[in-house]
């Protein structure tokens, strides 16, 4: 595990409700996510908020990517919008990229979180395979490789995805503030 050297306890683990999502961008739920766990548990808190963007379907469904197909929708619903947005343009496929953005922060009044961030570049398409991950991975192309995120081991996927990105430099920045 990639933060092996941190002592990691969950939100849920200490009762802590989960945080409204209504910021428009990555960044801004992610770091609300962060002041809402700092406040709560007034410990040092890392959130963060990811998704699939499409650009050419107006960065859809970006912020939205766990409830695209509406709440309470699932992974499978939110592929078949995906795929059915795609066959109403016509298109097997469209550039895409995962994003995830981290949130370090010290306490819900610290003014200087630190943020990373980490995006995975491939296209979705309108063919769906492999039986691992979950959200948009069975449709999801990376660019490096010849088959979708859910057909790739997780141990490679926990080198190369848009997460294993964005922790790797927040490792990196929490290392610094050890120093």
């Amino acid at each position: 595990m990639i933060f092996s050297n941190y002592e990691i306890i969950s939100q849920a683990d200490l009762g802590i409700d989960d945080a409204v999502e209504d910021g428009l961008t990555f960044f801004e739920n992610a770091l609300k996510k962060a002041r809402h766990g700092a406040k709560q548990s007034g410990l040092f808190t890392v959130a963060d908020d990811s998704g699939l963007v499409v650009p050419k379907l107006n960065f859809e469904p970006g912020i939205y990517s766990a409830r695209y197909a509406g709440e309470n929708s699932s992974d499978l619903d939110n592929r078949k919008k995906i795929i059915d947005k795609l066959n109403n343009i016509n298109s097997a496929s469209l550039s895409a990229y995962y994003v995830c953005v981290l949130i370090g922060i010290r306490s819900y009044e610290d003014p200087m979180p630190i943020y990373t961030s980490g995006k995975i570049h491939g296209k979705v398409s309108i063919e769906s395979s492999g039986t691992g991950g979950f959200g948009y991975d069975q449709i999801f192309y990376p660019d490096s490789l010849n088959v979708s995120m859910a057909s790739i081991e997780a141990e490679l996927k926990n080198t190369i995805s848009h997460r294993a990105i964005a922790a790797q430099l927040l490792l990196k920045e929490l290392e610094k503030l050890k120093s």
